[in-house]
């Protein structure tokens, strides 16, 4: 008799053919099939979009660097988002102040205690996680919109204590920052910020996929799909409900840290509630339940007043005495973008491309 542990299944690894899509992926241990990228031409594929991620510095300026940079912090914050919404199922409109809430705890901690940015970027996540869990103690009683609503009291609380409470945080006046240094240097240029970022993405992105691989995670998966159920089989719901709120949180406090030392000011009108609508698009328009979807959300949402901030520039040249209404339609095309992918393709930008990725698996045929 043969034992398993010693068979080696030939698969696409196997396949010379360089036209064969799609073949058979076998595995024989637990270590293989718990594997994050478990074929080898994926692994490639990550290990290149990392090089071009590090190299996209050398090709590009510092405004299309600004841009990338911004995308990397929104991805972190949006990843963070999703963790709650897209896969426990809890709603969650006050990612604005959580933002408010890292940004003016590493604004205090650097600009008015003096301590370095390497210790108050961990502790403001660590403080935004605290803020949200305390938030999140009434999802244990509330679901949906109601819910929604305590989130969003919960921004407008964040946000008239960071006004109101100006012996600390500078009220409405706000407070300024500086870039972080490592020894002499320090990170003002474009692209060593961008690095540092993109490195945290990457932290995040990991994490992330590895938190839904573990107890905890499918822990988070089963209240979202049928809470009463996953009480049933042991789950508590309360403490993996906080759990979501915080973990969430930290990662948004990260994001607002980042951002926070990025654009070296905080204020309060930086975190308005149209802020905690732009993160819940981000998370709709590119796929609720997937981490490459807030990736690609944050950065269609990052740069879509950009584009459309183009289009408007290139037709007022021919319509100058429309550029109030040309103004106004820019708003108007950022609802209508969130609108027509609710109706046309509810999945988001993950979907789509999951079924491009689908339709070449088995190209040039039909089935």
């Amino acid at each position: 008799m043969v034992s398993l542990e010693k068979v080696e299944w030939k698969g696409c690894e196997d396949v010379k053919n360089p036209f064969v899509m799609e073949c058979g992926n076998y595995k024989t241990r637990y270590e293989k099939d718990m594997a994050i990228f478990s074929i080898k031409r994926v692994k490639i594929r990550m290990l290149g979009l990392a090089i071009l991620a590090f190299l996209f510095p050398l090709l590009a300026d510092n405004y299309v660097i600004g841009l990338a940079t911004l995308c990397a912090i929104a991805s972190i914050g949006a990843i963070g988002l999703n963790i709650l919404t897209g896969f426990t199922g809890q709603i969650s409109i006050g990612v604005g102040a959580f933002l408010g809430v890292g940004g003016y705890t590493s604004a205090i901690l650097t600009s008015t205690l003096g301590l370095s940015f390497w210790v108050a970027l961990p502790v403001a996540g660590l403080i935004t996680a605290s803020v949200g869990a305390l938030f999140g103690i009434p999802s244990l009683r509330l679901k949906g919109l109601y819910l929604a609503i305590a989130t969003l009291a919960a921004q407008f609380i964040i946000l008239f204590v960071i006004s109101r409470w100006t012996g600390l945080t500078g009220g409405t006046s706000g407070m300024v920052l500086q870039r972080p240094s490592i020894g002499s240097f320090s990170l003002m240029s474009a692209s060593s910020y961008y690095y540092l970022c993109l490195i945290i993405l990457l932290f995040t992105i990991v994490y992330a996929l590895n938190l839904f691989r573990s107890r905890t995670g499918r822990a988070f998966l089963a209240v979202r799909d049928r809470d009463v159920a996953a009480e049933i089989m042991g789950i508590n719901l309360f403490t993996y409900k906080v759990l979501s709120f915080a973990i969430s949180s930290f990662f948004v406090g990260i994001a607002g840290a980042l951002l926070a030392h990025y654009t070296m000011i905080v204020s309060p009108e930086l975190y308005s509630i149209t802020v905690s609508i732009q993160y819940l698009a981000m998370i709709l328009v590119g796929g609720l339940g997937s981490i490459l979807g807030s990736i690609l959300g944050a950065i269609f949402i990052t740069l879509l007043p950009v584009g459309l901030g183009f289009i408007m520039d290139y037709l007022a040249v021919y319509m100058p005495d429309m550029q109030n209404t040309l103004a106004a339609f820019q708003e108007l095309a950022f609802g209508a973008a969130i609108i027509l992918f609710l109706i046309f393709e509810p999945g988001g930008l993950a979907h789509m491309w999951s079924n491009i990725k689908n339709y070449f698996k088995v190209w040039p045929f039909s089935y």
